[in-house]
């Protein structure tokens, strides 16, 4: 998913084996008929599924009862809708869905995955890739089939094998204030499509007296950095050199992108580091029209700030009418994994739910609109409840979108340092990227990551 500061925590603190008590709560579990024997293999029911498909008309484990844990941090109610569909199908298996908080769960998952008590499938964020990947089994899967019918396959593979992948994938847009949008005499026809447009608009946002603030026409605050590691792919750069491990920070290109965002304060006067210094807040609580977010920012906005009547847009590019190299950077909401420690008939069933869930259509549109996510199945490219989502809906081709792979923290921690010394501690540009660009590679060094760029629809159309 997108970066979040409540999501990402890629060092995992040390933790004692206590740590392993009846986790914080259970969904599901108590309202569940209890798995009966399962006797029916022809269920009259349809394959699901184009290339990669799923055919609901077996019995899996025998048609004996079955009892599977599977581990989640978030959504459990949307999760556990992909558990009951199941089971109404093989009425022997019963998945308890148990729900944690997203600190714990890093702290737990690790541990209960070493024994045969773990749970049998686990949610996955790739910033953990390192952490949980050693207890993961690999999908037993057609990965041709895999691969027609989803976007980015061939990014997650791991000597040729598949231990999760996207289900769905986010990216960055900005958000607008729509009634200070309508009080600037503003009209749909002035959503900027170029950067020089988004700084015209941005002054006309703009709400100052004298040398105060009472409106921002911009604030990145909070999200400089995010827009920073993504902005540069417009440019025909990726973020990483062509060995894939180290960082292409302190670059003229990205020197560029954060001179004309600091810009944007200093010379267009669209707002300040000082005004909103949290640009999630100062947007929720009215104080700027414009911010850029990535996603799950429309979630937040609907559950936290529910008063404000907020637009959105792409994110600009340079020209008009010239489509980018790519227009950000995107990130995948994981599929879940398969704990290889778990009892042989449990991982046999957890592989049939994969593919169950990774066909189950309708369900997998709730969960991607539930977080703001474009699909990963072809399939639902053209859902309409996608194409009418505020989010979803602006976004054009994701196949002009590139995924860097599973960074390490250290990638988007060292940014955020970068810019909050340029933006609060008057750092220069240069020593602020040249600094994080030299600790981001050490860091990568003691690492297995290498990015995966090359892998981009349009990677033949970068720089070098």
């Amino acid at each position: 998913m997108a970066p979040h500061p409540s999501r990402r925590s890629f060092l995992l603190g040390a933790a004692s084996i206590t740590a392993l008590v009846p986790l914080a709560s259970c969904s599901g579990g108590t309202d569940k008929p209890a798995a009966v024997q399962d006797t029916q293999a022809a269920k009259g029911l349809d394959i699901q599924g184009v290339n990669f498909t799923y055919d609901p008309n077996t019995l899996v484990n025998n048609g004996d009862p079955i009892t599977l844990d599977w581990w989640l941090w978030d959504s459990d109610e949307k999760f556990s809708a992909f558990a009951d569909a199941y089971q109404r199908i093989h009425p022997n298996v019963q998945i308890n869905v148990v729900n944690q908080p997203w600190d714990d769960y890093w702290t737990k998952l690790p541990l209960a995955l070493q024994g045969q008590d773990g749970p049998a499938i686990f949610n996955i964020h790739n910033s953990h890739h390192e952490n949980v990947l050693p207890y993961c089994e690999a999908y037993d899967v057609d990965l041709e089939a895999l691969s027609q019918d989803f976007v980015g396959v061939d990014g997650h593979l791991v000597d040729g094998k598949v231990y999760y992948m996207d289900y769905g994938l986010m990216t960055g847009l900005i958000y607008y204030n729509k009634s200070m949008w309508e009080a600037a005499g503003l009209t749909e026809a002035d959503v900027p499509v170029t950067w020089d447009e988004f700084r015209t608009v941005a002054r006309k946002l703009t709400i100052r007296d004298g040398d105060s603030f009472q409106q921002a026409g911009f604030n990145f605050n909070t999200s400089a950095y995010v827009l920073l590691l993504g902005k540069h792919y417009q440019s025909g750069d990726n973020l990483f050199d062509t060995s894939g491990q180290q960082v292409q920070l302190d670059t003229d290109t990205v020197k560029a992108d954060l001179a004309f965002l600091t810009d944007l304060y200093d010379v267009d006067k669209v707002g300040s580091p000082d005004f909103g210094n949290n640009s999630d807040e100062a947007f929720g609580q009215g104080l700027s029209a414009m911010t850029y977010n990535w996603g799950h920012f429309y979630g937040t906005l609907k559950k936290d700030y529910p008063s404000i009547d907020f637009g959105t847009f792409r994110t600009p590019v340079a020209t008009k009418g010239e489509e980018p190299y790519a227009y950000d950077r995107y990130n995948g909401e994981s599929t879940f994994g398969i704990n290889k420690n778990a009892p042989e008939g449990a991982r046999q069933v957890a592989q049939d739910f994969l593919t169950f869930f990774l066909t189950s259509n309708d369900l997998l549109v709730q969960l991607c609109l539930n977080y703001s996510l474009f699909p990963s199945s072809l399939a639902l490219a053209d859902n309409s409840e996608v194409k009418e989502h505020p989010v979803t809906s602006v976004l054009g081709s994701i196949d002009r979108y590139v995924w860097p792979g599973p960074m390490p923290a250290t990638v988007e921690d060292n940014t955020k340092i970068a810019v909050s010394d340029v933006l609060y501690n008057g750092v220069a540009i240069d020593k602020a990227l040249a600094t994080a660009t030299s600790t981001i590679d050490a860091d990568i060094a003691k690492t297995e990551f290498a990015a995966v760029e090359n892998l981009y629809v349009h990677a033949d159309e970068a720089k070098g």
